[in-house]
């Protein structure tokens, strides 16, 4: 299972509350620094679809699309896609097509934005909580602000441990959030553990946090994850090899 949407919302509810809007389009760029395709999906929770909810990127290529003031959503990446009639994604999977219908079934590194928010900042955040499948980055182009550079460029694939591993052919092709693998409250924020108070770092999600330090490592995980910036346009980036440079 997921991490429990409405402990997410708690946690973010603060930071994410919506000002007055002044700030026009935001260009955001996609870019594949793998050596393999990949198909990354958009969902959005308010405004217009980007990207048509997904599309393919060949290695070394990046797409470009404008975002208007005010807009939040999701994007991903999905990987060993086929779109015939049987086809679905090996991980990312979001209904089978190219064109997502609905969020990535985890585990999936996902950023999150929300664009315009309290004082017309932009809030913005690359999160492993529902798992880990491709390295993402994402690095502010031009805003004002402190504008951090927010990533997870080391490949958690390689240190998953063998109780979060998800296998293809005898590859760990992705990494399990701890509440997936084990559904227990203290994992997924639920029960006694659902509220910011409750909601606490584990020895998995520490590991998570000590290979991506600028990344959600669990869903109250604010202090040190949700970026900030103003009028900024956004690269975002498939297996990035750097940091903030």
């Amino acid at each position: 299972m997921a991490i429990s949407p409405g402990v997410y919302f708690l946690c973010l509810l603060n930071l994410f509350s919506f000002g007055a809007i002044f700030s026009s389009a935001t260009l955001f760029t996609l870019e594949n620094g793998c050596n393999f395709t990949v198909w990354p999906g958009s969902l959005a929770g308010k405004g217009p679809s980007i990207g048509g909810g997904g599309f393919a990127l060949a290695p070394g290529s990046s797409s470009q699309f404008q975002a208007p003031a005010g807009w939040s959503g999701l994007f991903w990446g999905r990987t060993g896609c086929k779109f015939d009639n049987a086809g679905k994604c090996v991980t990312g999977n979001c209904g089978g097509g190219l064109k997502c219908s609905g969020g990535g079934e985890p585990p999936v590194s996902l950023v999150e934005f929300t664009l315009n928010g309290s004082d017309n900042k932009d809030f913005y955040n690359v999160s492993p909580v529902d798992g880990y499948n491709l390295g993402l980055a994402v690095k502010a182009v031009g805003g004002t602000g402190t504008c951090q550079y927010a990533g997870c460029v080391k490949d958690l694939n390689i240190d998953c441990p063998a109780e979060l591993q998800m296998l293809d052919s005898g590859s760990v092709i992705s990494c399990k959030s701890a509440c997936a693998a084990f559904n227990k409250q203290e994992y997924c924020c639920t029960g006694d553990h659902a509220t910011p108070q409750s909601c606490s770092p584990t020895k998995y999600s520490q590991l998570f946090k000590n290979a991506c330090p600028t990344a959600y490592s669990y869903p109250c995980d604010n202090a040190t994850s949700t970026m900030t910036c103003m009028g900024s346009d956004y690269a975002i980036t498939f297996c990035p090899t750097g940091s903030s440079t």
